[in-house]
This record gives C-alpha cells, sequence and structure tokens, in this order.
C-alpha cells in the first residue's frame, strides 16, 4: 500500500510505502465496531442523578393508622409512590460504564480502522514541517494539499512538534495526535489522516515491532531452561518410582526369611526330647 507525499509547501514529492502489518490487515467490522463503542463508554460520565427514597427530606412516621380509616395502607411520605417521594431504579451518577477489551483484540481493531482508511485513499504523507508558529502558513499547506478546509483533519506525529501543535489548534476541525495515541474513533471519524514521515516509522515501531536479537536469546535461554527444569523433573520422578519399588522386594525377601525361620522353629518343637 502506498501514499502520496507531500512537502511543507503542499508540493508532491513522491510515495511512501505503508507497513503491510498496519495497513494491510483483514478488516474486521465486529472487531472495530467493538473498539469504537468501548472507546466512548470509557469516555462517558453519568451526569443523571435521582434521590431515591433513603435521600428524600421527610419524616419516616406512619401518616395515619393501619385500621379503621377507609383508606388504603400507606407508610412513610417519603414512599415512591407516592408525589414528592424518592424515585424508584431512577438514574444515578455512580453508574460505572467503563468496558475491557484485550491487547490483542484493540490492536487488531486499530490496524482493520487504518487499513479500511488506506483502501478508501484517506490517508496522506507529509515530509516535514518548519519550526514557524503560524496559523495562516498552516491553512495555506492545508489548502494545497487535497482536503476539504472544514471537515475534520488528523495529523498525526511521531513526537511533539510546537509550531503543527499550535498552528493547527486554531483551525476548526483540525486535530493533531501522536501516533502513540492512535485510536479507532480519530482514524475513523477524520475525513483525512495527515501522516508524518516519522510518524510512520514510529507507528511501525511501536505496533508491529519484532523481538531484536537480545530478546530472542533471552527467549530461547528461557526455553532451554524450562526443558532442561522438565527433564530434571522426569528423572527425579523416574528415580522416585525406582525407590518406591525396592523396597517392596526387600520386604518380600524378609518376610521369606522369616518364615523359614518360624518353620524351624516348629520342627524344633515338634521332636522329642531324648
Amino acid at each position: 500500500m502506498k501514499i502520496d507525499v507531500f512537502t511543507s509547501t503542499g508540493v508532491k514529492a513522491g510515495q511512501l510505502d505503508l507497513p503491510p502489518a498496519i495497513f494491510e490487515a483483514p478488516l474486521r467490522s465486529g472487531l472495530m465496531h467493538l473498539a469504537l463503542v468501548r472507546q466512548q463508554s470509557n469516555r462517558r460520565k453519568p451526569i443523571a442523578h435521582a434521590k431515591h427514597r433513603g435521600e428524600i427530606a421527610g419524616s419516616t412516621k406512619k401518616l395515619f393508622q393501619q385500621k379503621g380509616t377507609g383508606r388504603a395502607r400507606r407508610g412513610p411520605i417519603r414512599s415512591p409512590i407516592l408525589r414528592g417521594g424518592g424515585k424508584a431504579f431512577g438514574p444515578r451518577n455512580e453508574a460505572n460504564f467503563i468496558k475491557e477489551m484485550p491487547k490483542k483484540m484493540r490492536r487488531a481493531a486499530l490496524f482493520s480502522c487504518l487499513s479500511l482508511r488506506a483502501k478508501e485513499g484517506s490517508i496522506l504523507g507529509l515530509e516535514n514541517y518548519p519550526d514557524e508558529v503560524k496559523t495562516k502558513a498552516f491553512i495555506a499547506l492545508l489548502k494545497k494539499l487535497p482536503v476539504e478546509l472544514g471537515r475534520r483533519i488528523t495529523v498525526i506525529i511521531a513526537d511533539r512538534h510546537r509550531a503543527i501543535e499550535l498552528s493547527a489548534r486554531n483551525i476548526p476541525g483540525v486535530k493533531t495526535l501522536l501516533v502513540n495515541y492512535l485510536n479507532p474513533e480519530d482514524v475513523l471519524g477524520s475525513s483525512k489522516l495527515i501522516f508524518l514521515v516519522d510518524a510512520v516509522q514510529r507507528a511501525e515501531e511501536i505496533f508491529a515491532r519484532k523481538p531484536e536479537a537480545g530478546e530472542a536469546e533471552l527467549k530461547k535461554e528461557t526455553e532451554e531452561s524450562e526443558e532442561t527444569e522438565e527433564s530434571e523433573e522426569k528423572k527425579l520422578n523416574t528415580l522416585k518410582t525406582a525407590s518406591a519399588k525396592k523396597p517392596r522386594k526387600q520386604k518380600s525377601e524378609k518376610s521369606s526369611v522369616s518364615s523359614v525361620s518360624s518353620k524351624k522353629k516348629s520342627i524344633a518343637k515338634k521332636k522329642p526330647a531324648k
């Protein structure tokens, strides 16, 4: 998958190959929906709050006697079925809307979102940007790029870039985002995604990083140590079983010797005395 790369002046400089592990992943619509709902639900803050009968100001005294009035049995005035009483099963500001999702599922959902936007042609590349904080210059750059001003545009940067962040924050609909904070809502909700070239490389390092030589050696060492431990355990088990079988044989030999000696004693007793 390739994208067009532009310079800071809006001139097309060439194309950039996107890492296939991130931008050519299989599209999983169900997983993308779960990740988006999770993100929006975790951001939700409950505001609505209704008081239950224990929080209403009022007496707990019984309004009138149980029998003799001809009216229905009635308890305190704070009952939910009375006007001005508490609310039964009303909304509470203590509600918890947090949803959890495994890391592998979150990564797969993010890769699906990025792959979808790449197939739609909604991703652009930007070589660099000068260290000049000027909103007018950033608007002039956006006008030269194939984007629609007024719609939502997300600029993804590798590290903190003061000029881009300050130049873009006063433009409606434009948002800057660090690459390690990529999320399904910003990816799917933007009309265009502008990746800096460094941000694409950083995304490959963060999300599609392969184990280094040192880590591979450590994995091999741990696997070898586990194998040696298992072999030692097997040896110990075999020795234990062998040692458990040996005493049984000795006991049988001892029992045979004791039976022979008892027979000799019985024969000696049976012999008549001279």
